[in-house]
């Protein structure tokens, strides 16, 4: 019962952690500040644990310190220790005053209320494969950086490839790597800009290759493949879904799942008055960035190609169907909203949150089963 549990929020920074502690049947704060280090965070558990009567449910806003701090608390007492979503702790308007011992106390009262969210904490490995696979997603980044810099230092140069010709090509690097300048100067600028491409293309072709053998691996080997029998995605996508979600089993509907990706629509109403507008954006932006590429996949016409049907073998009946309704109505999702007008972009939206739902009607059984 509530009144039996000792009530403590904690406002974590990178030097220092602001604790303020409710006991049962008391409404007065005890408070102090502890160094946010291994050693002081274990002294901070035990002495949770020695102090309070009964139960202990620490909590802490979700941020740049992640999950160690729940795990090395739980790790060291018997204590309960909740990680809150930032963007949805109940805020007052007109409160002007923010400090950390005041956040403290304010993670005390709501979690003691019962108006925190909790994120769902993925497991260490979970979490090493989600970095595994953002460190590739950011490697990408850098690689387009470095061709883009090469690329607009070589128009500065009027040095041009040639018009409609498709860069980064096989023939497109023989060019490149063929150039050569008179300047000594700019003979070094162009060789360590060819460098930086290079050197990134190496790096994301490493992790191209680690995500695949990751593909391969218990518990990741089936919803991945399950994954790939959709068009638009391949292994480095479904890696990337099955990572940042780590398990559909939270996810009891669809709804549930576009929700927590940030593509259902974002609505004001009031009285009278109704009025919807785009996508609210909120929740996890890895997947709805991988789910959005995808789904631009949907508008040619349905189709099983060479690789998709090669992704497809050995895959259940079941599966294979899922992905198939999933082809012929989202083309035809994208195809009636473009008749009626819509930007492109708006049209592929949709056809990600629809794309949504055939993915957690293929994954949620299979999670379903193996708990």
């Amino acid at each position: 019962m509530k009144e039996g549990i000792t009530w403590v929020g904690m406002d974590a920074h990178k030097q220092f952690i602001n604790v303020a502690m409710r006991l049962p049947g008391r409404q007065e704060f005890i408070e102090w500040k502890v160094t946010n280090e291994p050693k002081a965070v274990a002294r901070l558990a035990r002495k949770l644990a020695k102090v309070a009567p009964g139960e202990v449910r620490c909590c802490y806003e979700a941020g740049p310190c992640g999950y160690v701090l729940m795990r090395q608390l739980e790790a060291h007492a018997p204590v309960v220790c909740e990680v809150i979503a930032p963007s949805l702790i109940p805020t007052k308007p007109g409160d002007r005053v923010k400090t950390n011992r005041r956040d403290a106390r304010k993670l005390c009262e709501l979690h003691q209320a019962g108006l925190l969210t909790m994120v769902t904490p993925p497991s260490p490995e979970d979490e090493a494969v989600r970095d595994l696979s953002r460190c590739r997603e950011k490697v990408k980044t850098d690689l387009m950086t470095a061709r883009h810099r090469l690329s607009k230092w070589l128009l500065r140069h009027a040095v041009s490839y040639g018009a409609g010709k498709k860069a980064w090509t096989k023939a497109h690097r023989q060019w490149v790597r063929a150039l050569r300048f008179d300047d000594l100067h700019e003979q070094m600028v162009f060789d360590e800009y060819l460098l930086e491409v290079e050197h990134r293309e190496e790096r994301l072709a490493y992790l191209d290759e680690q995500l695949l053998a990751v593909a391969q691996q218990e518990p990741y080997r089936e919803p991945i493949a399950h994954l790939r029998c959709f068009r638009g995605i391949d292994t480095v996508t479904a890696v990337g879904i099955v990572a940042e979600l780590h398990d559909f089993r939270r996810f009891h509907s669809p709804r549930e799942l576009m929700s927590f990706v940030g593509l259902t629509v974002s609505e004001s109403s009031t009285g009278n008055s109704q009025k919807q507008g785009g996508i609210t954006k909120a929740g996890n932006s890895h997947v709805r960035r991988l789910l959005v590429e995808a789904a631009w996949h949907y508008r040619h016409r349905p189709s099983v190609g060479h690789r998709l049907r090669k992704r497809r073998e050995g895959q259940p009946t079941s599966v294979i169907s899922i992905a198939d309704k999933a082809q012929n109505r989202l083309n035809r999702r994208y195809r009636r909203l473009t008749e009626k007008g819509k930007h492109s972009n708006i049209a592929v939206t949709a056809v990600a949150r629809e794309l949504v739902g055939f993915i957690w009607a293929t994954l949620y059984p299979s999670y379903q089963a193996a708990a």
